[in-house]
Formats: structure tokens, sequence, C-alpha cells
């Protein structure tokens, strides 16, 4: 796989709940989707809410990640379009809050979805430009399946008091990761969620986080707002629910964030 803006596949990844991470999946997805990027979700969270959340409910769910990641059927099989114009998903089922143990001893168990993703004749990465993975709420095999078949990992971070707890632990399988599995992965970028401009600890928190991790923080930031709490429950990304509130505008900003930043990766 070449390593380009036009064809990459970066995990959303925080062991910790409640930080935006699978809202981030589906509305940067989305937001790249918008400018002409051919983008598939993978959810491997076993809530499914990206899956739900793009209006794949369980009925509609034949295979899912976990068919594909135990060999049950190939990842094409699995992919379903979105109503998001450019979009498929290849949506998540509960059978993923055992994996671990159903993982433990097949042969290349972390290499799992690498290998789906890259099987046959012409392999299903070809076909997007964007490939995103929504991680489960763990550093499980999961979760680490998701780091090898990505070229980089994108980190949701709630700006509240305790934002930089058990971000070194992630940083840290990031690296075990790369040294060990996977030497191309690294981390594009961590993304404050949940800002508010009215809320001098969210400042504060933003600030000692671009102190401690430096130019990895996105300048954007993904504000608290309404609707993208809304969106979900209508089956909708929030860019479709709602184009014009300032929730879907900052993501609209990521994806163009994200974009430059690639761009200016491959032309140093």
């Amino acid at each position: 796989m070449t390593n380009t803006p036009e064809r990459r596949i970066l995990a959303v990844a925080n062991q910790k709940g409640g930080v935006g991470k699978t809202t981030t999946a589906v509305n940067l997805g989305t937001a790249l989707a918008a400018v002409g990027k051919k983008v598939l979700l993978i959810d491997l969270d076993a809530q499914g809410n990206a899956s739900t959340g793009l209006g794949i409910y369980a009925e509609d769910r034949e295979f899912t990640s976990y068919h594909v990641m135990i060999g049950e059927t190939d990842l094409a099989s699995s992919i379903l379009p979105t109503t998001v114009k450019g979009m498929d998903i290849c949506p998540a089922s509960e059978d993923l809050s055992g994996a671990d143990l159903d993982l433990a001893d097949m042969p290349r168990r972390a290499h799992l979805l690498a290998d789906a993703l890259a099987a046959g004749k012409n392999p299903v990465q070809n076909n997007y430009d964007y490939i995103m993975i929504d991680c489960p709420p763990s550093l499980s095999m999961v979760t680490i399946n998701a780091m090898v078949a990505s070229s980089g990992i994108i980190v949701p971070l709630q700006c509240e008091f305790y934002a930089l707890e058990g971000l070194s632990q992630l940083i840290k399988t990031v690296r075990r990761v790369k040294a060990t599995l996977n030497p191309s992965l690294d981390i594009q970028g961590v993304v404050l969620t949940m800002y508010d401009s009215r809320n001098n600890l969210s400042a504060q928190v933003a600030d000692d986080v671009r102190e401690y991790l430096g130019d990895v923080v996105y300048e954007t930031k993904i504000p608290r707002n309404v609707k993208i709490s809304e969106a979900p429950s209508h089956g909708k990304p929030a860019l479709l629910y709602d184009y014009s509130c300032a929730g879907s505008q900052a993501y609209i900003h990521l994806a163009s964030e994200l974009l430059r930043r690639e761009h200016d990766a491959i032309a140093a």
C-alpha cells in the first residue's frame, strides 16, 4: 500500500470511553467524503454506535467486522453503503465483546484485519482513499488489530480535568506496536473534543495538552454541541443532520487540517 494522502488507513482510538471517538470517526469520515474522498468506516466497537449513527441497524448486518476477523467471510462481503455519498461501512456486532477470547489461538491474531484488507486480487483498501477504523474503548486485541492495519492513529481527547490520564498508556502501546508489528504506525494527530469556550477549564486543558504533546495536537477543536449529540438518534452524521451547526463546521475544518498536514508531510 502506498502511504500517500490519497490512500490512508487511520484508526480512531482511545482506551477511555466517552471522549467523542465514534463521533469523530463518523463525522470526520463524512467530512472527507463531502470533499470527494471515497471513505470506508470499519466499526470495531461491540456497541456498534458508528453503525447505528450511519443508519445501519442490527437487523441490517448479516456480516460484520467480527465475522471478517474470525474468517467467516471476506471484508468485501460485509461492506454496506450508507446515506453519506461516497462513504461505506463494515458494521459491528455484539460478538466483538468476546473477540479477544475468540482470537487468542488464531494464527497471526494481531494481523487479521490487515490481512483482510489486503486479501484478494483487488484488495478492499484499493477501493478507498481513506479507511477509518472506530476502535473499542480499550487496548484489546481488537484495538491492536486496528493499529497493525493502520498507518496512523487519531486520538480524540476530551477537554476535562483528567484529559491526559491514560494517554501515556496509549502512547506506550502505539510505540510497542510500531516496534514489533507495524513500523509505519504513528500518531496522526490528537483532536480536542467537547471544548467549551465559555469554560476556563477547557482552555487550560487545551494549553496543557499542547504543552505536553506539541504539534501533534490539531489546531481544530471540536466544541460541545447539542446537534452532534442529537444526530446519532436520527441515524445520521451531524453533517447531514445540521450542516451549519458549530460541531459540523468543526469537523469540516478538521478534515481540511488533516488533508493539509498529510499533503505537507508528503511534500517535505
